[in-house]
């Protein structure tokens, strides 16, 4: 019973405190894992978060700077960007016992390898169990329990169950799955796609154009979970279309607020990299191309999103592209 569960949570940002905040609400007992001293001291000594400001850390909620205590749990919750996730799930390897669940929640492909997380981490920690948390959810609502609703994945059914116990606390419902390459691939990718979306509105390019950009995006999004062995119904559940829908229409989505930046003039390609707020979009779309072109699916949004990011081509110069495309079949 998570009512007896000791829970990590690696990495202390808005994401990773607001599903320490959401653990504890549900019963458990959670170690917070923060690099950061001030962090620490703040979430244990002022029961605030510098991650999400304006709210209130529940007693439930303990923070460590001893990466050692949070991955020495019975369930770690692996809380940290993308691409980071070789490089610390390999310092917390030593820590975490064999069997422990290991859930992942960052949304993304490693960009050096082109690999899923989950592939990554069993790499990485080839004892753990192995799952992922992804949807349409929003830190800081995820944070003030507003209701939320996502999807957690694994191979291992025995586990599901459990996992779903843990996180299932007032406000938030978790559902589960065995997709867990499905669930990756709706994640990640929907971040690129949003960066899409962003440009259009920050374009003034009008409701229709969006409508159109979105419903076409998630035509993309289904083609290459296709090929990929991803379940048609998990790329049009929570995991995939959701969280589409959650990151391609608000602006409290990083990656749409970047696109709308770069539609507006108001932020470069160059940005996103520029130690500002995290983009995974920006990170996975030259991945992504490189995924699709490798199996063969056509993904013409994702491919002009990863060559305005590379200055291959201006924001309108891929706009035209994408409208003087052959004339074809809504669904082939």
């Amino acid at each position: 019973m998570s009512e007896s569960r000791e829970i990590g949570v690696i990495g202390a940002g808005a994401w990773g405190t607001a599903l320490a905040l959401v653990l504890a609400r549900a019963g458990g007992r959670v170690t917070l894992y923060a690099r950061n001293p001030e962090t620490v001291a703040a979430i244990n000594a002022e029961r605030t978060a510098p991650s999400l400001p304006g709210v209130a850390i529940e007693p439930g909620v303990e923070a460590t700077g001893d990466l050692a205590t949070a991955a020495g749990k019975e369930l770690v919750i692996l809380a940290t960007p993308a691409q980071t996730t070789r490089e610390v799930s390999t310092q917390a390897a030593a820590f975490i016992a064999p069997g422990t669940p290991l859930v992942i929640t960052a949304k993304g492909i490693e960009r050096a390898t082109g690999r899923l997380l989950s592939d990554v981490v069993a790499e990485t920690v080839p004892d753990a169990r192995v799952a992922v948390l992804s949807g349409p959810g929003f830190a800081g609502e995820v944070a003030r329990g507003l209701p939320t609703a996502v999807t957690i994945a694994t191979a291992d059914t025995a586990l599901a169950p459990s996992l779903a116990e843990a996180f299932a606390a007032p406000g938030f419902r978790p559902y589960v799955s065995d997709d867990l390459r499905g669930v990756q691939i709706g994640g990640a990718l929907k971040n690129v796609l949003a960066i899409a979306a962003g440009i259009v509105k920050g374009r003034d390019l009008g409701a229709s154009a969006h409508a159109a950009l979105v419903t076409r995006a998630l035509a993309e999004l289904i083609r290459l979970g296709d090929a990929e062995g991803a379940r048609r119904e998990t790329l049009t559940g929570l995991s995939g279309l959701g969280d589409l829908m959650l990151t391609s229409t608000n602006p409290q989505s990083r990656n749409f607020a970047f696109g709308e930046a770069l539609g507006s003039g108001a932020a470069r390609p160059s940005d996103a990299a520029a130690g500002g707020p995290l983009v995974e979009g920006a990170a996975t779309a030259p991945i992504a191309v490189r995924l699709a072109r490798d199996l063969g699916v056509d993904a013409p949004i994702m491919e002009a999103v990863a060559a305005v990011l590379a200055e291959k081509l201006t924001i309108d110069q891929a706009i035209d592209a994408l409208l003087s495309r052959p004339l074809k079949r809504e669904h082939d």
